[in-house]
Parts: structure tokens; sequence; C-alpha cells
């Protein structure tokens, strides 16, 4: 390895020193860190390498470019904000690799709690690498965000006034730091959250500092985060989910064969846009499947003709369907080695006790499905009964005492089913909709398997944070302000169906559906 390469090994892993382990390798000991290993450590890119980096990224790009601001120019709070795997932070960080500024990077994925969040931060801007040598102990220790302020200021001053002093190997370097905080949506899952978050959106008006640039990468829109307390509103940059002529260009980048893995996607990525357009999703699935595709082959380097492309996809097909059904699972931790989706299969089949479940012929996300139920009963219950409907208890009760029907109580039943079938379903709004997918989705995964009760409260609280994930992903397709207006919605969907697509999240559909 040349020193030049040796250099380069050493920058990148200075940007994560902060959380070095004893588990993970020990910082080269002969690197002296200097404010240089604050910018990214690689040769920077020019403008179209880093467009033709990122596919359907270019307006985000120039925008990211455009709000921090030319050299040494202060900046406002940026919020970068958009669905998983859409490129947020990988777009940040190679924005600042084209810039060559120096920057600080921390997670909340990785930093799960604000004191850990608040030494990584400081270990970065203090040049401290934890090591065996020290114990692996950061700089300072700082559990208060009063505490973290006055850290901070001290930290940056002084490597301002090292930059100011230090003439760069690379221009531009510039006398700005800029700070990296990523899933900051995370924060919201912390103990005294709500109290972070804003310390966190106020700390530009709290340091008075312009020679600080903050950037906050989130998985929820800008409006999740408004409160009473003042603040300087971070400038959005919204990053929405790639269409499927961008995953298509995505996929065919880095391909040795790109006629025959075009191929491959004119028969596979459309089936799978309509259920997931994360990346690494469908990475996982289409990587096993091309496998699958090419199996047939003893030379991958075919341009294929239509009789071939035929033939591999008759291999293929019967292996797409098992991936569609894979690839929507809820993730969660596994307990006992018995994962929750694979106990959720065993209490559907105990549920029917033994007879088999009538399969959905078409392919729909979980969310998809919860929200589709949501609407059902939304259009088919009152909205009087909403608060009984989903109380604690979950659905009606069905213990209460029933009293003999009388013959003029049947014919009164009769006539409202039948005027309850003349005027179709009911329409609702928007707000109604969503409150109750809330409802059956937190209801959902626990219905199945009362038993589990006793397995703790951290399985409830795994799976609190799996239903706010997928609320915010509904909340995020739907808009930053999804209840304006006086729009009403109506669901024309089939009880049959609805009965259906319920059987497969093994959710009690009947349990939830108000029988004049």
């Amino acid at each position: 390895m040349t020193r030049e390469e040796n250099s380069k090994v050493t920058r990148r892993s200075a940007r994560f020193s902060s959380s070095v382990t004893p588990d993970n390798p020990e910082p080269n000991p002969s690197h002296q860190p200097t404010v240089a290993d604050l910018t990214f450590g690689e040769e920077s890119i020019t403008l179209d390498a880093l467009l033709s980096s990122f596919p359907g990224r270019r307006s985000q790009i120039l925008d990211l470019i455009r709000l921090i601001g030319p050299l040494d120019s202060p900046a406002l709070p940026v919020m970068v904000y958009g669905d998983a795997s859409t490129g947020k932070t990988s777009v940040a960080l190679q924005v600042f690799r084209h810039l060559n500024r120096p920057f600080v990077y921390s997670s909340c994925r990785t930093c799960c709690s604000p004191r850990i969040l608040f030494e990584s931060i400081l270990n970065q801007l203090l040049l401290h690498s934890k090591c065996s040598s020290n114990g692996y102990a950061s700089a300072k220790r700082c559990d208060k965000p009063s505490d973290f302020v006055n850290l901070l200021k001290e930290a940056l001053s002084s490597v301002v006034e090292t930059l100011n002093s230090t003439k760069p190997e690379r221009k531009p370097m510039g006398k700005m730091v800029y700070l990296i905080v990523d899933h900051v949506d995370l924060i919201k899952e912390w103990d005294k959250g709500t109290m972070i978050l804003q310390f966190l959106f106020s700390l530009y008006s709290v340091l008075k500092m312009p020679q600080l640039g903050i950037i906050l990468i989130s998985g929820l829109p800008p409006d999740v985060y408004y409160s009473n307390v003042g603040y300087t509103d971070p400038l959005p940059v919204y990053f929405p989910e790639y269409s499927e002529e961008e995953l298509r260009q995505i996929f065919l980048k880095n391909q040795a064969n790109k006629k025959l893995y075009s191929a491959f996607l004119d028969v596979v990525l459309r089936p799978f846009c309509r259920v997931t357009r994360r990346v690494e999703e469908l990475s996982t699935s289409l990587t096993s499947l091309f496998r699958k595709y090419c199996e047939p082959l003893d030379d991958l380097t075919i341009s294929p003709n239509e009789d071939l492309k035929r033939r591999l996809y008759s291999n293929l097909k019967p292996h797409i369907t098992s991936c569609l059904n894979e690839i929507f699972r809820i993730s969660s931790r596994p307990l006992d080695g018995d994962s929750r989706g694979e106990r959720r299969q065993k209490a559907s089949y105990s549920s029917e006790k033994g007879e088999e479940l009538e399969m959905l012929d078409f392919h729909m996300s979980t969310s998809a499905k919860y929200l589709l139920i949501a609407a059902f009963l939304a259009s088919r219950n009152p909205a009087t009964l909403d608060a009984s409907m989903f109380d604690s208890t979950g659905g009606m009760d069905n213990r209460k005492r029933k009293r003999k029907a009388s013959e003029k109580s049947m014919e009164k039943k009769e006539m409202a089913e039948q005027e309850a079938v003349m005027k179709g379903p009911g329409s609702f709004p928007l707000e109604r909709l969503l409150a109750i997918f809330q409802c059956i989705a937190s209801v959902g995964d626990s219905s199945f398997g009362e038993e589990e009760d006793e397995e703790g409260e951290d399985e409830a609280t795994g799976y609190d944070k799996e239903s706010k994930n997928m609320m915010s992903d509904i909340l995020l397709q739907v808009g930053s302000c999804p209840l304006e207006g006086s729009i009403r919605y109506r669901s024309m969907v089939s009880e049959d169906l609805s009965l259906k697509v319920a059987r497969s999240l093994s959710f009690p559909l009947s349990k939830y559906l108000y029988r004049r």
C-alpha cells in the first residue's frame, strides 16, 4: 500500500473515530490528527461526477449546494428529509466530498442517547480517537445540553482558529465547520426526546456562531417537529421515492453486462416497484433473482435475443412470487430463535384449526393492507362508534348479555340493513382514516398471539416503533399537510376482499366491523 493510499484509509477511519470500540481496529498511532481529517478524506469529485452518481437526485443535490452556500458564507440550518432508502445520507456526504469542506457526522442510530451523541460530536471536533491507551474514553464527559453548548463553543472556536491559520492541502476548505446529524426522527424514541429535539432545532440560535452550519437528516417531514418553542426553522430539502426509471438507472449503473441485466429488469422491476421502491429491499431480492435468471447461461457476457429472453424468464418465473411474498415482512428482533413473522404464520394456521387460508392473488405492502382495512372500516362503521370500537380492549365486546330479539326489532333491523345497502358505503375525512389506521396497525400484530403477553415490555416497545414507522410512511406518502381542506373519501372495497386481506395479516376484522 502506498503512502497516499494509507493516508486515505486513515482519514476515512477518522471520520468515525469517536465510535471505535475494543472490537474494532485501533486507529493508526503514527497518524497525527489534523483539521484536514474533518473533510471527507478522499479526492474531491466534480459536480458532473456527483450528479451522475445519483440518478434522479439532480435537483436535490443542486438545492443542497445552494443552501450550504459559497465558501465561508453563513448558512441557515437545513433539513434533508424523505422516506428510507432515498439517498439522503449518501447525497449529503458526497456533497461535502465535492465541496471539500470540514464537517462532523453523527448518526442517532448508533448514538442512541443524548450523552453518546454529544460526546461523538465533541470527539470529532477535538480530533480525539478512542483507543486502548485512553481506555476508550471520550475527550469530554457531557450529559446535559447546557454543558454541550459550552463545550461545543470551545471546540468550535479552537477548530475555527486552526482553520484560519492552516493552509489547506486541497482547496477549498474554508473557515466553517458543518454539523450533520442523521436519523433525527429516532430521537423521538429517546427518554426526554422531545426536549432534545427542541434543543437541536434551537442550537443555531443558541450558539450564535456563524462559523457553524447545521444539517439535519430525517425520515419524517419538518411539520412533525414544529412546536411553540421559538427557533429558526430549517430550510427543507425533500427526497421523494425513486421512480421506476430512476431505479433502473441505479441498478444498471455498475453492471458488467448492461444488456443482460436490462433484460432481467424488464421482467422483474415493475412488479417489485408496485410493492416497494426502497433500494436496499429491491437490491436484496434482485440479487438472488438475477443469479436464478443467469443459471441456464454458460456465458454471462452474451447479449440475449428475444428467444433467449423468453427461456430465461421461464426459468425465473417460479421464483418471483416467493420473493414478492418475502419482501414486505415486518422486520423485528427474533426471540428464542423464533421470529415474529414465523409466530404470526403459526398462529394464523392454528386459529383456522388446520384449514387452509384463502390466499391473496396480488401483492400489497403491509402498510397498504392496513390502510385498505382502515378505509373499509371507516366506510362501513358509524363514526360515532369509533371510540367504543377502538378502545383499549380492542373491538366490540361480544360478551355482553343479549336479549331475545322481538319480531318488531327484527323487522327494524332488516329495514336498516336494506337501507344501508341502498345507501352504500359512507364517506369519511382523511383524519378519521389515519386515526383508524394507527389503531389497527398497533393492534394487528398483537391480536394473533395473546399467549405472548408475558414476554416482557421490550417486545411491545419494539413493535410500537414498527407501527410508528408504518404510520410515518403513510403520512410521508400523503404529504406534509394531509389534513387540510374538506375532502371526503369512500371505500368501494367489498367485504370479501377486505376479509381476505385481513386474513393475510391475521387481523380479526369481524371484531371491528359493526353489524346492524
